[in-house]
């Protein structure tokens, strides 16, 4: 049931009294609850099959997720999490995976994918290819929302939990290097962890630095309306970069006399990004662009400091309270210096800060036998100062809008919730959950007037699990679903960054204060397979009916092009998600140490108020598939995995048309254990060496159309790791 215009959120999850004690390893089946770590915060009464089949929540939880686990994580000594995630099931980053994707799950892009960390919403500035896996201990992927996170995830959620186990005596040492063909640099990462008395500790740091170099193309083609060419260009982007990352979580857990614990979790992320890039226009046919020669210096720096304290009590009657206080301030700097000759010279400076402040908490009832009965909230207040300054002495004839901009912006978030996970029987669980959330937004600024957006949504939630009699294995899984996305605080702003070549194609941007949220009603079904320990079989399927669609429309206002966010109506999202793992003795007797797995996700969308024939979502991947082997003997292990991703056309609008290629990416490890405290792993990524590429192309009635093409080159990566405990 939705209320107004915008929403925002927050996360808080809902782990189940979750797995088990058993007497003793003869037993083959029995019911228990125990209470997980603070880390799972979760209630929940599984079932006990024995010692080869412990809890598992892809298989035992009523709410559908995967969880992707540390050693899985770290396997292809990946230095971004961008890399991890393209290889999940059903998984997909927009463009090459390079820095700036978009996770996307269900294969829709535009922010319909909810990505959290700690089960909060990151902090404002933060990226994913700025956080190194080895700082993660398990990614959760959920499909289908529930009530103790944020409903603002309409495709899934991504929840990125940071490091937590502890353990005594950990000492690791990371040290590697990569080299492409385009790019090199090293990486450090450190992990440390004690135990002493009732205080752990635990501090993970890691340092990642990579130089760049490339050439993008970009080619342009202007037809009249009979078709016939009237103007041609070619573009040559001489390209060099440097970026430095630096990451450090220290944690803290104290146990108290009373049983009670409290931990400290810190978060500092700092980010340094400096590009050069030189721009050279040639003219075959037609007019020349009014910067043919550009030179563009650009670079950003981003610091974040988040803090989280967290309290668990636990009540004599059994009963849990879970609660949250995190605090967060960054920086971001950017600065852009543009030369074209004696054309052009301008300086861009822009400056923001960020300060947040948030509480969540969760109590859990144990006051009624096969129930997990929770209850919680989530709030929180955010400010955002941004100051851009923008200095021009170009020619008079080509005007950039420009100036000096302030704002302002203050978010104000409430959530609170319920919800009950009941195993009606040994064999069937239900999941019932509801969660009104609301958000307030102002923003004020010297160049527009002042912004008020306000919005609430009330989600529905219902997930349940049925364990097909007279079978080992077989699940059925159904949810239905009440989830929507705000849109973000940038996409309100109607301040306007500027494009130097402005066209259709290459247009200015600009926020649009009036945008509603989207609002979506789903619905999520599945089969699943279990067969032997480690083998999965399932085919999921899902729908989702999207209101007040947000995309990007571009326009002329008179004097320039203009793209700009609107809710253009009604859309329609279908998928279909295959998967299958298993270890090879699940087949054939053998004693062979071979896991392999696969997935193949199919998806269609509709746009109501967008002509066809390819007036699907933006962004919309849709056809995924992953291929995977794992294979070990003795010390040493290798693996690869290959995921395929179709591109195609999309619609933007009736005048617009995009595409984006198809991606073919093949990753390979391999692992020598020389003993309990050396390793060597060596990794290589992009072995195909794919390109990526994306075109576009603007009509104007009665003039014509105009074409760009844009090759981004990409080239094999190879990395060695030597991994060492002391």
């Amino acid at each position: 049931m939705p209320g107004k215009s915008n929403a925002a959120p927050h996360p808080f999850r809902v782990k189940p009294l979750a797995a088990a004690v058993a007497a003793s390893l003869y037993m083959t089946t029995a019911t228990a609850q125990e209470s997980k770590e603070a880390k799972d915060n979760t209630v929940q009464q599984v079932e006990v099959r024995g010692a080869l089949s412990a809890y598992d929540p892809r298989r035992d939880d009523t709410a559908a997720k995967i969880v992707v686990n540390h050693d899985e994580i770290v396997k292809y000594g990946d230095t971004s999490v961008l890399d991890v995630l393209k290889r999940v099931p059903g998984v997909t980053l927009s463009g090459n995976g390079g820095r700036g994707s978009e996770v996307r799950m269900r294969g829709l892009g535009n922010g319909y994918t909810q990505i959290l960390l700690n089960g909060e919403r990151a902090p404002a500035g933060f990226t994913l290819d700025s956080l190194a896996p080895d700082l993660i201990e398990r990614i959760e992927v959920l499909r289908a929302a529930s009530a103790e996170f944020s409903t603002q995830g309409i495709a899934g959620t991504i929840n990125i939990v940071l490091k937590k186990t502890v353990k005594a005596g950990q000492r690791e040492l990371k040290l590697g290097f990569a080299r492409a063909g385009d790019s090199l640099g090293p990486t450090a990462n450190l992990q440390l962890s004690d135990k002493a008395g009732k205080l752990a500790w635990s501090v993970a740091a890691n340092y990642t630095h990579n130089h760049l170099g490339r050439t993008v193309r970009n080619d342009q083609e202007f037809d009249d309306v009979p078709g016939t060419s009237y103007g041609l260009r070619f573009g040559r982007q001489f390209e060099t970069g440097r970026v430095s990352i630096y990451n450090l979580t220290p944690r803290l857990i104290w146990t108290l006399d009373n049983g009670d614990t409290l931990t400290s979790q810190t978060f500092v992320n700092a980010t340094r990004f400096q590009n050069d890039n030189h721009t050279l226009i040639d003219t075959a046919l037609g007019e020349p662009p009014a910067y043919p020669d550009l030179r563009q210096t650009m670079s950003n720096d981003v610091k974040i400091l988040r803090e989280e304290l967290n309290w668990v009590h636990k009540f004599e009657s059994g009963a849990k309270l879970d609660a949250k206080l995190s605090g967060s301030v960054g920086a971001a700097a950017n600065a852009t210096y543009r030369l074209d000759g004696g054309a052009l010279h301008e300086l861009i400076q822009s400056n923001a800060n960020f300060r947040g402040i948030n509480s969540m908490g969760k109590y859990t009832s144990a006051s009624r036998e096969g129930h997990a009965l929770a209850f919680g909230w989530d709030g929180g207040y955010q400010t955002n100062d941004d100051a851009r300054r923008e200095r021009d002495s170009g020619a008079p004839d080509v005007p950039l809008p420009g100036g000096d901009e302030f704002y302002t912006g203050e978010v104000t978030r409430l959530a609170l919730y319920g919800q009950d996970e009941w195993n009606v029987t040994p064999r069937w669980s239900v999941y019932l959950g509801a969660r009104w959330e609301g958000i307030q937004t102002r923003i004020e600024g010297n160049t527009f007037a002042t912004v008020h957006n306000r919005s609430t949504v009330l989600s529905p939630l219902f997930q349940t699990l049925y364990k097909l009699p007279e079978t080992k294995g077989d699940q059925l899984r159904l949810a239905l679903t009440r989830t929507y996305k705000a849109a973000d605080l940038q996409s309100l702003i109607p301040h306007r960054f500027t494009s130097v070549n402005n066209d259709q194609t290459q247009p200015d941007t600009t926020g649009n204060p009036e945008l509603k949220p989207e609002l979506a009603l789903g619905i999520d079904a599945a089969y699943e397979h279990y067969w032997a320990e480690g083998a999965l079989l399932s085919a999921a399927v899902s729908a989702r009916n999207i209101d007040d669609n947000i995309r990007a429309q571009t326009v002329f206002d008179g004097r320039r092009w203009v793209a700009r966010p609107v809710n253009t109506g009604r859309a329609r999202a279908r998928s279909i998600e295959l998967e299958a793992k298993f270890p090879l003795k699940a087949l054939i007797a053998t004693t062979t140490a071979l896991d392999l797995r696969a997935s193949l996700s199919r998806n269609w969308s509709s746009v109501d108020n967008v002509p066809g024939p390819h007036n699907r979502l933006m962004g919309q991947t849709p056809l995924s598939a992953t291929l995977g082997a794992d294979y070990k003997r003795g010390p040493f292990s290798l693996g690869g995995s290959f995921a395929f991703k179709n591109g195609g056309e999309v619609q933007v609008s009736a005048n617009q048309l995009a595409y984006e290629s198809v991606r073919r990416d093949l990753d390979l490890y391999a692992l020598w254990k020389f003993n309990p405290k050396r390793q060597l792993r060596i990794a290589a990524s992009n072995v195909l060496g794919q390109d990526y590429i994306s075109e576009s192309s603007y009509s104007v009635a009665g003039q014509g159309t105009q074409r760009s093409r844009t090759i981004y080159p990409g080239s094999p990566m190879l990395r060695a790791t030597l991994e060492m405990k002391f």
